[in-house]
Order: structure tokens, then sequence, then C-alpha cells
């Protein structure tokens, strides 16, 4: 008999990652309003971190149906009463669906908990430069002054690699996509720079990962 369970997707990586990275984000998110994760994917993230970031909202989010259904049928089975369902969004949008005009369905609750965070968790790496690009110009739209943008995954420092294993990683993704791989902190940096980011802290993670925070300015 099927149920919206099926759809469930697992990365292994969540498992390892999701503890360390709700430390960074118990730290830095402002104390209220609703964060906008971009790039949701199996949507195990979103329901261990919703639920012990309240009074925070969070809104889970992906371009790829698949994803979205996986999401849903995460939520299923941990529910948490501060957890949207998913919504589509590609960050190479110029209009994401949460922000004015985008037609999202339970717009009127942002006026009183606005966005005041965005998270995207390894996403720039398995994705065109341009994905990078949007969500940097999505960020400057959406983030209020203060806001934050929080960036998880892997990075060359000043143009190197951090480790073999991230080099063999940029090899594997480049094979499969040309227009992917491990990017360059300086240039992401760069980019942030442009869109009135600026960056605020980098913590060292498990398996040569970075978190790299910005605050909207």
């Amino acid at each position: 008999m099927n149920n919206i369970s099926d759809a469930r997707q697992y990365s292994p990586a969540t498992q390892r990652n999701r503890e360390p990275i709700l430390e960074v984000l118990s730290q830095i998110l402002p104390p209220t309003g609703t964060v906008l994760e971009i790039s949701s994917g199996t949507g195990e993230h979103a329901v261990y971190f919703a639920p012990q970031l309240k009074p925070r909202k969070w809104i889970p989010s992906d371009p790829n149906p698949t994803a979205r259904a996986s999401i849903s049928a995460w939520q299923e089975q941990m529910p948490a009463d501060n957890l949207y369902t998913p919504v589509e969004i590609d960050a190479q949008d110029s209009l994401w669906v949460v922000e004015a005009g985008g037609g999202w369905e339970y717009h009127q609750d942002l006026e009183n908990s606005p966005i005041t965070a965005i998270v995207n968790i390894n996403m720039i790496h398995i994705s065109p430069w341009e994905s990078c690009l949007g969500l940097m110009k999505g960020a400057s739209r959406i983030l209020p002054k203060g806001g934050i943008l929080y960036m998880y995954g892997p990075y060359k420092r000043n143009g190197q690699h951090t480790a073999p294993s991230n080099e063999s990683f940029d090899n594997s993704l480049r094979s499969q996509n040309p227009s992917w791989g491990v990017r360059n902190l300086n240039d992401v940096v760069e980019v942030a720079q442009n869109c009135n980011l600026e960056l605020v802290q980098i913590n060292e993670m498990p398996a040569n990962n970075l978190s790299v925070v910005y605050r909207r300015i």
C-alpha cells in the first residue's frame, strides 16, 4: 500500500553534519522571525532543525519536485508546528515565491514573522555558478538589515583545496557536470560583498566543510 512516506529520501551526510550545523545555527540566527532554507534536498535537515529552533519558523524549499515530495513525506513522519510545507524556489529565479508578488499562500504570515535568515546547505558545488549568484541576489532582496545568510559546504581557500578528499570530490563533480565544482571561498565572498552581504564568521566543520556566515548590511 502506497502512502506519502514512500517518497522519503535519505542523505547519509545529514546524519553526520546536522548536529554541528545546528550548534552553529543556534549561535548565529536571529532569535525570532522566519528562516528560509534554499535547496532543502531530502528535507531531513528541515525536520531536524525546525523544532529545535523555535520560536523561529522554517520554510523549506527546492526546485526539484522529487525533493519537495521527500520533504513533505518527512514532515508527515516528523511534524512540527513551526515548519511550513515546502515551496518551489530556484535560486536563479529573479523573484522567489515568498517575496511580495510571488503568490505564496502564507505570505501574510511574514508580516508578523518576517524572513530574518536564509540557510543554504551543500548547494553551490552541485549547481551552476549562476545558482550561487542567484542565492546572493535573493538574500540581498529579502533579508532585512542585520539578517543572516548561512552557507555550509566544501570550499577552496585561496584557490587551493583544503584536503585531498575535497580535490577528489571536486574532480568527480566536474566529471558529472562541468558547471559544478567546489568553489573558491574568495570568489563567493566577493559576490556576497557585491550584494550587500558582509562576511562575519567562518567555522571549520566535519569532513573538511565550512560554515560561512554573512550579514546583510
